[in-house]
């Protein structure tokens, strides 16, 4: 009996010990599985990690160098890394820099791309940006119209030789081109005037002011609206009707621009190209924009000529936007903090 109960716990032993050597191969067998799967969901998450970041990083760059105005930078920051060295012009402008955030509280500033364009950029921008609406004369009338009104109505035949910027465009199609050029400002400047939410707003001009295309058109539509206000003044002044502002009187005093044809052929068409916007260009953009335009002219530091407003006349209702410019060609947006 005794050797029964031996036999047959020995055999059990045995099986136990064989059903454990098989389940502990199956379990090391899963344990190494799982492990494998861990090392490699570990793997696949931080590759997937790193392509995110590295995707995020390359749209990012990309939208900033697309972008033709980049978000705002330190004031004193700039100045330090644009104006180094000990010459007399690095120190007046670091001390015109210095003015600007100790005594006005410029803070910070939006660099603006700098081209041809840079004036009307600047102050489309701030338009955009702030939610300011049209002009009091563009909600009367349907800007869509101009060029249709100057060609027909005025016979103004020679804005068929307009030229679009850097396009250097000219001839029978400028008609049909010039009307895609105001209904993109229109359209465009509803649109995001219609949005009340300061960051979408910004968002929304991000998108706009990073595609050269669409940008292009908005300022070759505020040439042309500029180009129709000149041609409105000059009427009044030949048909001796009401008095005219006196930035019309300095515009057609220039032999270069004496009536409205060669403001055009000699100012106008190179803007956005080879030229930039003269300071009476300035005033004129801000008279048919309705906004005061203040310029804060850093080479012009200590001296009467360092802050001017274009126009020098203006109603009290119209907005303020503010410019800098180190030279009056290329401008940049400052930006106020108390």
């Amino acid at each position: 009996g005794r050797h029964e109960v031996w036999s047959w716990t020995t055999a059990t032993k045995e099986s136990l010990c064989l059903m454990w050597q098989k389940v502990k191969v199956q379990l090391m067998l899963s344990m190494s599985f799982l492990a494998a799967v861990f090392w490699y969901c570990r793997r696949l998450y931080s590759f997937l990690a790193q392509l995110l970041k590295w995707w995020s990083n390359y749209l990012q760059t990309k939208l900033i160098r697309n972008l033709s105005v980049l978000t705002e930078v330190d004031l004193l920051g700039y100045s330090a890394r644009e104006w180094k060295g000990e010459t007399k012009q690095a120190k007046h402008m670091r001390e015109a820099y210095e003015e600007l955030f100790c005594s006005r509280h410029i803070k910070y500033l939006r660099q603006v791309k700098r081209d041809n364009y840079s004036a009307l950029r600047a102050v489309l921008y701030q338009i955009f940006s702030q939610g300011i609406p049209f002009p009091s004369w563009m909600k009367e009338r349907d800007i869509l119209k101009l060029p249709e009104k100057l060609l027909y109505s005025q016979g103004c035949n020679w804005i068929q030789q307009y030229s679009f910027g850097p396009e250097r465009y000219t001839g029978p199609n400028a008609f049909g081109k010039l009307r895609k050029c105001m209904e993109a400002l229109k359209t465009n400047w509803a649109e995001i005037n219609a949005t009340k939410d300061h960051e979408e707003r910004g968002n929304m001009c991000n998108t706009l002011f990073s595609d050269e295309s669409k940008e292009h058109k908005l300022y070759e539509a505020i040439k042309f609206i500029m180009l129709y206000e000149v041609v409105e003044a000059y009427e009044q002044i030949k048909n001796r009707e009401e008095p005219v502002h006196n930035l019309f009187s300095l515009l057609f005093a220039r032999d270069t621009s004496s009536d409205p044809l060669s403001f055009m052929m000699n100012h106008l068409n190179s803007i956005g190209d080879s030229i930039c916007l003269d300071q009476v260009e300035v005033f004129l953009l801000g008279y048919v924009l309705e906004v005061k335009i203040r310029v804060y002219r850093l080479h012009r530091f200590n001296t009467e000529e360092f802050q001017v407003n274009y126009p020098d006349e203006y109603r009290r209702e119209w907005n303020e936007i503010f410019l800098l410019t180190e030279d009056d060609r290329y401008y940049h947006i400052p930006l106020f903090r108390t």
